[in-house]
């Protein structure tokens, strides 16, 4: 989830998808190519999504539903929009506060030292909420709205904004350009702090949210925090390092991009761009060669590897197999050892939404965000038991993984990565499932899946039974891959594909899909958006990136790479309407400063309370007309959200409530 900045020549432009034409070899056919072929044959190049257009592969128990949910033309949504725009500071909807709940470097802990940005350490960070908030999860606490854990991912940090005299600004090709000086120990130390997750007890108290730093279950986990390897991968010679000689431990998560909860209350942290960590070379002829290359590794965008060797592929070969994994956290008990559960598959995760099937299994959906990678579920061997929750702890180590292949007929089948079925055989390089997890990637492109437009969340909605995939681009996208779909020679603005799984049931190894939006201002033809025509001009977006559904059962759609030379706003919060006439409607809800993408969201089980996550605030502005100049530390384009000369922009969730009480946007 990071954006390309060339004011931001570190980090930002080298961890995402922005890296090349991505990494997968295969000539598996491509989401564009399969929307031009199934709009093809039926005949639906343009306008909005309708009701009628969408029967033909949606189940008619699904459009009962959506006939009960809204009535005919009727937004789900009732607010007064935001207008768009571009400035340094944070907006939200009239009607409603967007109140600050936590900074980078705000104390979670009695014994938490205040933030000093000058007097930066490793041992005050991993005692003060981390940098580049992402996902975004609330847990209640006793079964109450108002009083919960927040659960919060860390994935990367800038340093550009972080550090005080690291950058020069300098002159190359006629281009002003950001130049960073190397990191200390220390300062490296410092990020590895600033990574992973925050787990933090808030309450609402007068209406306004609080967090509560004498929580009992208040935690940091960092990028050095100890974590046990679990699942069919667990083991493997190929997860062995010097210091694990087991391969079951390893030390830290990185790059945790979204999330999830699970149903049994857990705590589930994303591992995406773990190849920026890792600096170095293999050996000459080895066995990961080909592993590592279909995963961007070694990208080299951290210095990690000047100061320990674990991130030096030279010197621990084996260890960039321990990342890329999704992480799950036990958040009653603050002692316990996270897991890395590998059953889910080894990838670039966005995510780990999830919902409890109608035969008791539980069903994860998981994006790969790069250049034409997959889209995958979960589904677990085990069933979830709501009246135990110690017999849920370990139903994610055992299950099917599957990658989805979209046909042009509009249907969709989910093909089982299992060993020793289809070509996933030791003659192809798998001895074992613990291979085929290892190398996901791999294993998925020998099924002939389907390549996507950067798949990032996917998120199951239990109210309508369906399951909404967002897209957010691929500005690689050759002339000769242009189609109905996609009208231009690059994919900048991105889709939304919807799933209905057959007969509801999410554990489904068929199911239909369809186009729910194409992205971008719908008043340039050539762009191809396919906005309702209620859709103001505030109320349209692109690249849409993480997701949320409220209890309520509406879609709201988090934007990550809008800005003044993208589209003339900012990212933000867009209500987005799934159902009947206003299919297809949107409208703007919440914007971010200037620089800033935005992560979450999240709504307590009341929907009377929005969290959502400002990350990299400041990182750009010089083509904002209010600015005009590269951003860094000593000269920001926002200072948001504290507004002081002595204080650097800080990443920082805000809670979004509504004056006077009641649902987020009703």
């Amino acid at each position: 989830m990071i954006k390309d900045h060339d004011s931001s020549p570190f980090r930002t432009s080298l961890l995402e998808e922005n890296e090349g034409p991505g990494t997968n070899p295969t000539a598996n056919p491509t989401m564009g190519e399969i929307i031009s072929r199934r709009f093809s044959r039926r005949g639906f190049l343009q306008g909005s999504l309708a009701v009628t257009a969408i029967a033909a592969t949606v189940s008619p128990i699904a459009l009962l539903t959506a006939e009960k949910v809204h009535a005919e033309g009727q937004s789900a949504f009732n607010f007064e929009e935001l207008e768009a725009g571009v400035d340094e500071r944070h907006h939200v909807a009239e009607g409603y506060d967007a109140d600050i709940l936590l900074r980078w470097g705000d104390p979670l802990f009695p014994d938490s030292p205040e933030f000093d940005p000058t007097r930066q350490t490793a041992a005050a960070q991993a005692r003060q909420f981390g940098y580049n908030n992402d996902y975004v999860g609330f847990i209640p606490l006793d079964g109450a709205a108002d009083h919960g854990l927040l659960v919060v991912n860390h994935e990367y940090t800038n340093p550009h904004l972080m550090f005080p005299g690291i950058v020069s600004v300098v002159e190359k090709e006629g281009k002003k350009k950001l130049e960073l000086k190397p990191l200390t120990k220390e300062q490296v130390d410092v990020e590895m702090a600033a990574h992973g997750g925050t787990i933090v007890e808030i309450r609402k108290d007068a209406g306004k949210w609080q967090v509560v730093r004498e929580g009992k279950l208040n935690r940091r986990i960092t990028a050095n925090t100890e974590i046990e390897i679990t699942g069919p991968a667990a083991g493997s010679d190929r997860l062995k390092t010097s210091a694990d000689p087991t391969g079951t431990k390893v030390v830290g998560t990185v790059n945790n991009c979204a999330g999830g909860v699970t149903p049994w209350g857990t705590y589930v942290m994303a591992e995406e761009n773990m190849n920026g960590y890792f600096s170095g070379e293999l050996a000459a002829g080895h066995k990961e060669a080909a592993n590592y290359k279909r995963m961007g590794i070694p990208e080299g965008a951290y210095e990690w590897a000047a100061h320990y060797d674990r991130f030096d592929l030279s010197k621990e070969p084996n260890e960039p197999n321990r990342f890329g994994w999704v992480v799950e956290v036990d958040v009653d008990d603050p002692t316990s050892t996270p897991k890395k559960r590998t059953a889910l598959g080894r990838f670039k995760h966005e995510g780990a939404e999830s919902i409890v099937a109608k035969d008791g299994r539980v069903v994860f959906y998981l994006g790969d965000d790069e250049r034409f990678d997959y889209v995958y579920k979960f589904v677990t061997s085990g069933k979830f038991n709501p009246n135990d929750r110690a017999a849920n702890m370990d139903l994610l180590d055992s299950g099917t993984l599957y990658v989805a292949k979209f046909d042009a007929d509009g249907s969709v089948a989910w093909l089982p990565l299992v060993h020793g079925q289809g070509a996933l055989t030791a003659e192809n390089g798998f001895a074992s499932q613990a291979d085929v997890l290892i190398e996901t990637r791999r294993a998925a492109d020998l099924l002939g899946a389907t390549k996507m437009d950067r798949p990032e969340d996917v998120q199951p909605n239990g109210t309508n039974g369906k399951v909404y995939v967002m897209l957010t681009n691929n500005t690689k996208r050759k002339l000769d891959q242009v189609d109905a779909a996609n009208p231009r020679e690059e994919n900048v603005f991105g889709h939304i594909i919807e799933i209905a799984e057959d007969g509801g049931d999410f554990t489904a190894t068929k199911g239909k899909w369809e186009v729910l939006l194409k992205c971008g201002d719908p008043s340039i033809a050539e762009v191809g958006a396919s906005f309702s025509t209620a859709t103001t001009a505030n109320g349209w977006f692109g690249m849409p990136d993480n997701c949320a559904i409220d209890s309520v059962g509406r879609l709201w759609v988090a934007t990550d790479g809008q800005g003044p030379k993208a589209t003339g706003r900012t990212d933000g919060l867009w209500a987005v309407d799934t159902e009947g006439e206003a299919r297809a409607t949107s409208k703007l809800f919440f914007r971010v400063p200037v620089g800033a993408e935005m992560c979450g969201p999240q709504f307590t089980p009341d929907a009377e309370t929005a969290f959502v996550a400002v990350q990299h605030p400041g990182d750009g502005g010089d083509d904002w007309e209010g600015f005009g100049r590269l951003s860094y530390y000593e000269d920001l384009s926002t200072r948001w959200p504290d507004f002081r000369d002595d204080m650097p922009v800080r990443p920082s969730v805000v809670a979004i409530t509504k004056q006077g009480g009641g649902k987020i946007g009703v």
